[in-house]
């Protein structure tokens, strides 16, 4: 402590500050475990941004030498966008970060030339995906740096399912198979649900983060189709 009182009331401050107040730069990723891992995360609601929210997470994680990997539902797709999309270009270039699709083309439910009963095949596939990534993670031992390169099946430390939670208000999936996913997840796996228009009031007292992302005014009203380096 020093006399000065708004030198102790300033160093109080930065204390209580993630690096002290001292300007963040960027530094070699070096493989690491996280300390403060092990929660689950629900995204939903009608505006853009639940997916861009995710992968904004994954590539935090991934900063830190995190392992994190990424399984899209839904996402098979469609007239409306490329068949490669950026952020699997963005991947693909991040050390730790992996992807896969358990899409089928188009949108259920949607006269696009897709098969309902498609979407479901694929969907049903993707969780069962999903469960086996959740018992390879239970395996590993996550309190020890994972191998950035290594196969998800190795263990990850973030498991984001992006857009489960559409598959499940459609009736792809049942809600009560992604509560059971939920309860059986290792403590110390982060888990990021994502999707849906609908409140998924089954999870609302499992996960420990629920955001709802509002729109109040979103260009495809006006005609907009997908645009390349926003939507896709």
């Amino acid at each position: 402590m020093t006399d000065d009182p708004d030198t102790d009331a300033r160093d109080a401050r930065l204390d209580a500050t993630p690096g002290r107040g001292v300007t963040p730069e960027a530094r070699t990723i070096d493989p690491a475990a996280p300390e403060e891992f092990g929660l689950v995360q629900v995204w939903w609601g009608d505006g853009k941004g639940k997916t861009t929210a995710a992968l904004g997470m994954g590539m935090r994680a991934v900063g830190h030498g995190y392992r994190v990997h990424l399984l899209q539902f839904m996402k098979g797709g469609a007239s409306s966008v490329e068949a490669v999309r950026g952020e699997y270009n963005a991947i693909a270039a991040l050390p730790g970060f992996s992807y896969e699709n358990a899409g089928h083309y188009g949108w259920h439910a949607m006269n696009d030339g897709s098969a309902d009963e498609d979407h479901e095949r694929e969907a049903r596939a993707g969780l069962a995906r999903a469960t086996d990534l959740v018992e390879a993670a239970r395996d590993a031992d996550l309190s020890r740096p994972l191998d950035p390169d290594g196969p998800p099946e190795a263990g990850v430390n973030m498991l984001i399912l992006d857009e489960l939670l559409y598959a499940a208000d459609r009736g792809l999936v049942s809600p009560e198979a992604v509560v059971e996913l939920v309860e059986s997840k290792p403590d110390a796996l982060e888990l990021v649900l994502t999707g849906s228009h609908a409140r998924p009031d089954y999870l609302a007292e499992r996960a420990d983060l629920v955001t709802r992302v509002a729109k109040e005014r979103h260009p495809i009203d006006a005609g907009q189709r997908a645009r390349k380096g926003t939507e896709y």
